[in-house]
């Protein structure tokens, strides 16, 4: 006999992260730290490490077709955190599953590079985010480099990431998170949302290991929002939860290693 527990839930679509620490491996570990129950669509493999991407193994548009159906079919996800796409038919076919099921709250991660530099989305595939996936995103999370392409402007103030996130946020009907960890500085991001911007201050944290920033903030992001939180407090909290597991220092592998995604729960035990 089934008993009464419920878990609010959350879905990733993402790439495989060989070493654990960006992609689905990195959604789904936060999304449990922060109590959420997570689910995965796996779009590619990835053979990669703290230093490179060696390669990567697109999965069939079809059999993303079918773990999409699966998935909300039997356990709807309350939030939806895109990540590494790889090509335009995979966009299509997650555009149109997350149309067809009325989906709610989708965070779109718009991953273009690794951290390392390698290029994990094809020109072609980041023409057909814009066209299909950003229009049915509640939000969109560029860093900085990522803001520059899709608002076709060069950021190097807070005024230039103003204009830029307004000018994407016109350009595709959605709200948008501009992640300024790139700058020299600070750790500030911007939320442009309902015509308003919020800045979130934040200390920059100056640890080397910032493998799977982006993937965790996101997921972290849509995690909030599937318990119900508001879009604005969502980001406050998730940048509050990445600060600490950049915080925390974990120190792993040769180059640049992975988040202490668990950092509460060692600190509970010590």
């Amino acid at each position: 006999m089934k008993n009464n527990f419920k878990m609010k839930t959350a879905l990733t679509i993402a790439g495989s992260d060989s070493i654990g620490g960006a992609g689905i491996q990195a959604d789904i570990k936060t999304m449990c730290c922060l109590g959420v129950y997570a689910m995965s669509a796996v779009t590619a493999l990835t053979a990669q490490n703290t230093t490179a991407v060696k390669s990567i193994a697109e999965t069939d548009s079809d059999f993303l077709d079918l773990q999409l159906d699966c998935i909300f079919e039997d356990i709807f996800p309350d939030a939806i955190k895109t990540g590494m796409i790889s090509n335009p038919k995979q966009i299509k076919v997650i555009s149109d599953k997350l149309t067809k099921y009325d989906a709610q709250n989708i965070v779109v991660d718009p991953v273009m590079m690794s951290t390392s530099g390698s290029k994990l989305a094809s020109n072609n595939a980041v023409t057909s985010a814009k066209e299909r996936l950003f229009p049915i995103a509640d939000l969109i999370t560029p860093n900085i480099p990522e803001a520059e392409i899709l608002s076709d402007t060069k950021i190097s103030s807070r005024n230039d990431m103003e204009k830029a996130v307004k000018i994407i946020s016109l350009k595709y009907g959605c709200s948008v998170l501009c992640k300024g960890g790139h700058s020299l500085n600070n750790a500030d991001d911007i939320l442009f949302h309902d015509g308003y911007i919020i800045w979130y201050k934040a200390e920059k944290v100056y640890n080397s290991n910032a493998h799977g920033t982006g993937c965790t903030l996101s997921s972290a992001i849509a995690s909030y929002l599937a318990l119900g939180e508001t879009l604005e407090e969502s980001v406050r909290k998730a940048k509050k939860y990445i600060t600490g597991a950049l915080r925390a220092g974990l120190d792993l592998g040769k180059g640049n290693g992975p988040l202490a995604h668990n950092y509460k729960m060692t600190e509970r035990s010590e």
